[in-house]
């Protein structure tokens, strides 16, 4: 898998037009240097969005339906995507089930709708964490693998016999039971979440494991759960101890810790198989 062409996106938030030029100047310096092209709906504005729904998806479906585009990399999170998706699948031709989607957090929302269509797509850093501490290493662990399919960019769990799939927690939990479902028998499902308070981990995995359809899944890998907020009183349990709790109590076997996050350490993980 190679990218030569990489068409960046916002299905969400607005990208902060500031990121631009250092993303470029990572992907420049890379040998070979893979092309990148900023959507100009990324730069739009329209309350909490990237422009409205009609120019989200419009442009997504610019990127994703030019066969010159050999990737289409959302450029950030916040929120937007759901809103969007139907729409998105809907709109698809033969081309964008050639080409590979990468994003995560919010993006979550289209890549499980993506995935169910057939297309190929990845969780995985997004060009707004040039922001984050240690930033242009996430930049560069997805444009190495866009663009090259290094190896070294995946979560290192990965078993390339069984299927994988990785999700923010609430994401995930709020697409259940909806179209944008995949069938995620026989996965290993990631999980990670940022700023939530373990009352609100404990309640989204009470429902993800509760879902009969997740039910079926191989196992559970817990990414990493940041900046959670204090709880008055004390929640008395951690993120792992809630997703062991959880997974005991539906059946679902706990496979341990899986190397994403909300951080710039977080690695790519293609659904299916690496």
């Amino acid at each position: 898998m190679s990218a030569k062409l990489i068409g960046i996106v916002a299905p969400a938030s607005r990208l902060d037009p500031s990121m631009v030029e250092p993303v470029q100047g990572l992907a420049r310096a890379m040998d070979p240097a893979p092309q990148l092209l900023f959507h100009p709906q990324c730069f739009l504005a329209s309350g909490h969005f990237a422009g409205d729904d009609e120019a989200r998806t419009n442009a997504f479906l610019d990127v994703a339906n030019d066969p010159n585009f050999d990737a289409l990399w959302v450029a950030r999170g916040g929120y937007g995507s759901a809103r969007i998706a139907e729409t998105v699948i809907a709109g698809l031709n033969d081309a964008a089930r050639r080409k590979v989607y990468l994003g995560y957090s919010d993006a979550g929302a289209l890549l499980a709708a993506l995935y169910k269509a057939g297309c190929r797509v990845a969780h995985g850093p997004m060009p707004a964490d040039i922001l984050r501490k240690g930033g242009e290493a996430a930049v560069l662990r997805a444009l190495g693998w866009l663009a090259a399919g290094d190896k070294t960019a995946l979560e290192g769990s990965l078993d390339p016999t069984v299927p994988a799939a990785a999700f923010n927690m609430i994401v995930l939990s709020q697409i259940l039971g909806t179209p944008l479902e995949p069938d995620l028998s026989g996965h290993v499902l990631m999980l990670e979440e940022v700023s939530e308070h373990l009352y609100g981990i404990d309640r989204t995995m009470f429902h993800i494991t509760s879902t009969p359809s997740i039910r079926r899944v191989a196992g559970i890998r817990l990414g990493r759960c940041g900046n959670i907020p204090a709880n008055d009183p004390d929640f008395g349990m951690n993120e792992e101890d809630v997703a062991r709790f959880w997974c005991a109590r539906s059946g679902i076997a706990w496979l341990g810790r899986a190397d994403i996050g909300h951080d710039a350490d977080n690695k790519v993980v293609p659904f299916g198989t690496a």
